[in-house]
């Protein structure tokens, strides 16, 4: 699967909903409720991220739940996507781009969605046949005002944007025309996931989908 390809992939993921939950789950029993609260709320596209033990249990179980999406995040090296895709993981996320990690994505036929914050990394991405990046992290590296500026002399590459958004400025960056969905830990508090207080996630999920 080339780059090209991936990127078209990913897209159409990100342009499922405006908001891509942004999941550290330490606890695997807690993921097909939690799954099912996020897709229940209009979030179908889910990103686990490779931070806890408990991470690819977590993608296994929350790959069973109809109508989701999952994907893993922290991806950085060839072993993490492959050991992502065996759980079940439909697209890989990592905060940068190696070359490795491209040609591992591409002989396992895993969709990666790249990151990538500065002119020269865009461009880079963009020399292995990626349009659609993650910009990370979000709020430190500039935020709306960097996007925007990006998109000037790049108007061909898209973004999904994480790190430090949040439900107040994630329309913001909405508005651009560069940015096709965001990414966002909000939705699911530690504390509601720990709690088993699914209603409370599916009504910040159903808060996030109707942000566009």
């Amino acid at each position: 699967m080339t780059p090209e390809i991936q990127s078209q992939k990913s897209r159409a993921l990100c342009q499922l909903a405006p908001v891509i939950p942004v999941l550290v789950v330490k606890d695997a029993t807690k993921a097909e409720g939690l799954a099912t609260a996020l897709v229940a709320g209009g979030l179908p596209v889910l990103e686990v991220t490779l931070r806890t033990p408990a991470a690819l249990d977590v993608i296994r179980e929350m790959s069973k739940v109809s109508g989701g999406h999952v994907g893993a995040g922290t991806v950085l090296t060839p072993e993490d996507a492959k050991r992502a895709k065996d759980a079940g993981a439909s697209f890989a996320v990592a905060p940068g781009l190696t070359e490795t990690l491209v040609r591992a994505c591409e002989e396992l036929e895993l969709p990666l969605l790249p990151g990538a914050v500065t002119a020269s990394e865009v461009m880079r991405a963009m020399e292995f046949g990626y349009s659609m990046l993650k910009f990370f992290p979000a709020e430190a590296a500039g935020g709306v005002k960097s996007l925007k500026a990006i998109g000037a002399p790049l108007p061909q590459v898209s973004f999904c944007p994480t790190g430090g958004i949040t439900l107040a400025s994630a329309p913001e960056y909405l508005s651009l025309s560069n940015v096709i969905c965001v990414g966002g830990s909000w939705i699911s508090p530690d504390a509601d996931v720990a709690a088993g207080n699914w209603q409370a996630i599916t009504n910040r999920a159903s808060e996030a989908y109707g942000l566009r």
